[in-house]
């Protein structure tokens, strides 16, 4: 049996069988078990910050190897070093607190027990956001396509137009929570209309509506800010974190800020594995790495110069460029992201298609000259080749 016949028959068929099976990664490349070398411009979805193989995650797996896991009964130097690390990047401060995870999903499911702790029954989301795949997190996803074949969800849960006259319509002293990703990567690397998270935290202050950010996929200095929220310089009541704060291990955090901190209480809210020395150990390598190596203004500028390159390929096929940082999105003139896709991965690439018009990039951010250069010239030749083909299809 190949290990695809062992996938088949071993892993529920919730993602389909993959197309190759990875054995090892060095920097900003993965190498499959044929021994294949591929550019990964995805990162594991926006996770992997320092890249692969990492001397400081390497180094902080190694060393923290010794105390794995105690149980929240304990507390942990790590867990106490990443908890004040992330306060002070995120601006909440000596005011703020943090709740350890296991996942994004986790740190959403925990953001909507704190909407709940205010009594309103009321939440708003927006459409065609992403929060998770959990019945919580679920709930306040905007893709009914993932909702309908799971309902009923949590009621009272309002999924709204991404529009200042949409919120200014449905907000009301009965909201508890306005949720909102300052970037929707699975709707296809979305920014929110300008100006609106600003109008958005003064509705909701002046509603007594908590504004909690998912900066799950923006967070970690994806976008060339710490986090994406800063971008408009607001104050939330809460961020979700996970992803790129964990570099490759299964990490999430709520971090809520000012009077938020308050709302749960003790045996409200719990978790075996959150906040696991391990993790809060790796994480804080992560961040601490990223901070030495100005990673977050790498990400700006490396962004910056990916969009130049897009720009200057002048493609047919190439009819928008969105996001920040290093989180882009290549919209498409024709509906063949999923063939690009499929045609970068034989030709060594990694990216991603979230849907038939877009293509996402998150590639780590140690991203230098050398990796842009690689990826621009592989992608040229995806393009004209699915630019190619697209006639002789359509015929």
């Amino acid at each position: 049996m190949t290990w695809k016949d062992d996938y088949a028959h071993r892993m529920m068929n919730t993602f389909g069988v993959p197309k190759v099976e990875l054995v090892r990664g060095e920097g900003c490349a993965v190498f499959d078990s044929d021994g294949k070398r591929y550019l990964d411009f995805l990162a594991g979805i926006a996770v992997n910050s320092l890249g692969h193989n990492h001397p400081a995650v390497v180094g902080a797996l190694t060393n923290q190897a010794n105390l794995l896991h105690v149980s929240n009964f304990f507390a942990t130097e790590p867990q106490l070093a990443l908890a004040e690390r992330l306060l002070r990047i995120s601006g909440a401060g000596d005011d703020g607190r943090v709740f350890f995870a296991n996942s994004g999903t986790e740190a959403n499911e925990a953001a909507i027990k704190l909407a709940r702790r205010t009594g309103r029954p009321r939440i708003l989301s927006l459409q065609d956001s992403f929060h998770g795949r959990s019945i919580g997190a679920l709930s306040i996803t905007g893709k009914a396509a993932l909702r309908e074949p799971f309902e009923p969800l949590l009621p009272n849960v309002e999924h709204i137009d991404t529009t200042i006259e949409a919120l200014t319509a449905a907000i009301g002293p009965d909201v508890a929570a306005l949720f909102v990703e300052p970037i929707k990567g699975e709707a296809g690397v979305r920014e929110l209309p300008a100006g609106y998270l600003e109008a958005a935290r003064e509705l909701t202050t002046q509603h007594g509506v908590l504004l909690i950010v998912d900066e799950i996929q923006t967070g970690a200095g994806r976008t060339g800010n710490w986090f994406g929220f800063q971008e408009s310089g607001i104050v939330p009541d809460a961020i979700t974190l996970a992803k790129g704060i964990g570099g490759g291990v299964p990490i999430g955090a709520l971090v809520t800020f000012g009077a938020a901190s308050t709302l749960l209480q003790p045996g409200q809210h719990g978790t075996t594995f959150g906040g696991n020395p391990l993790v809060c150990a790796v994480s804080d390598a992560v961040l601490a790495q990223i901070e030495a190596d100005d990673l977050v203004a790498n990400a700006a500028q490396r962004g910056a110069e990916l969009r130049t390159a897009l720009t200057a390929l002048d493609s047919p096929l190439i009819n928008d460029l969105r996001g920040r940082g290093l989180l882009i999105g290549i919209g498409l003139a024709e509906p063949v992201a999923p063939q690009i896709v499929a045609l970068a991965l034989e030709h060594g690439l990694i990216i991603n298609a979230p849907n038939e018009s877009t293509i996402r990039l998150a590639p780590p951010l140690i991203v230098g000259d050398d990796e842009i250069a690689e990826f621009i010239t592989t992608f040229s030749t995806v393009l004209n080749a699915v630019s190619s083909a697209a006639p002789t299809e359509a015929s």
